[in-house]
C-alpha cells in the first residue's frame, strides 16, 4: 500500500462493522459507526466508536521485502525493499451518551466482537490484513481513556490490524544482471603470470 494505508485499513474496519450493524436483527442495533476520538461531538450518538490510538512497527517483518501479487493475470510481482510494516491498535467502544442502558451497549460490543472474530481478514488492493483481539491490562486501558478527560468510561476492547504496509514512494528498479566483465577488473591473466 502507499501512504494512505492507515486510512484505507481504518475505513475497511469501520465498513465491516457498519455492514454488520445494518444487517443485525433480534433486536436491531440502532446507530452507526464513528471513526475518531471518543470525546468528539460526532461520536455521541453512535453505536460504536473506533479510535486508532497507537501505530507501531511490526518488528518481525521490519527487514522483510513486501511482495504484491500481479496486477493482472500473468503480470510481474511488485517487490518493495524498505517498506514499513505497521501494527495498528484500535480501541473499539460501544454505546454512547444516548444509549438506553448498559446492557444494550454490552450487546453491541459483543456483536462487534463476534463480527470481527468471524471475519478477521481485511482484503483490498492486493493486501491481506489480519484483525485480532488484543489483551490489554487495566493500566493500559486507563492510560488510553485519560486521553479523553471529558468522556465517561465505557467498556472497550482493543483490536490489532497487522501487517499494514507503507511502501516507499519510489520503486527500486534493479538493473540487468552482469553476465560478463569486459574490463577484466580483478582478473589475473594466468599466462602472463607464469612468464
Amino acid at each position: 500500500m502507499n501512504a494512505d494505508a492507515i486510512q484505507v485499513v481504518s475505513a475497511a474496519l469501520a465498513q465491516r462493522l457498519k455492514d454488520a450493524i445494518a444487517t443485525a436483527d433480534h433486536p436491531k442495533i440502532e446507530g452507526e459507526v464513528f471513526v475518531g476520538p471518543l470525546d468528539d461531538q460526532n461520536a455521541k450518538d453512535k453505536a460504536l466508536v473506533v479510535f486508532l490510538y497507537r501505530v507501531g512497527v511490526n518488528a518481525d517483518l521490519r527487514n522483510s521485502r513486501h511482495t504484491l501479487p500481479p496486477a493482472a493475470d500473468g503480470g510481474p510481482l511488485t517487490v518493495y525493499d524498505g517498506s514499513l510494516p505497521l501494527d495498528l491498535h484500535y480501541l473499539i467502544t460501544a454505546g454512547s451518551e444516548q444509549a438506553n442502558n448498559e446492557l444494550d451497549t454490552l450487546r453491541t460490543l459483543g456483536f462487534a466482537l463476534q463480527t470481527l472474530n468471524d471475519s478477521p481478514i481485511l482484503v483490498g488492493q492486493g493486501e491481506v490484513v489480519r484483525l485480532s483481539l488484543e489483551s490489554v491490562s487495566c493500566e493500559e486501558l486507563s492510560r488510553i481513556w485519560t486521553l479523553f478527560p471529558t468522556a465517561n468510561y465505557r467498556t472497550s476492547v482493543v483490536f490489532v490490524a497487522t501487517p499494514v504496509w507503507v511502501d516507499p514512494a519510489r520503486i527500486n528498479v534493479s538493473g540487468a544482471p552482469v553476465v560478463r566483465e569486459p574490463h577484466k577488473v580483478g582478473q589475473i591473466d594466468v599466462g602472463a603470470a607464469r612468464g
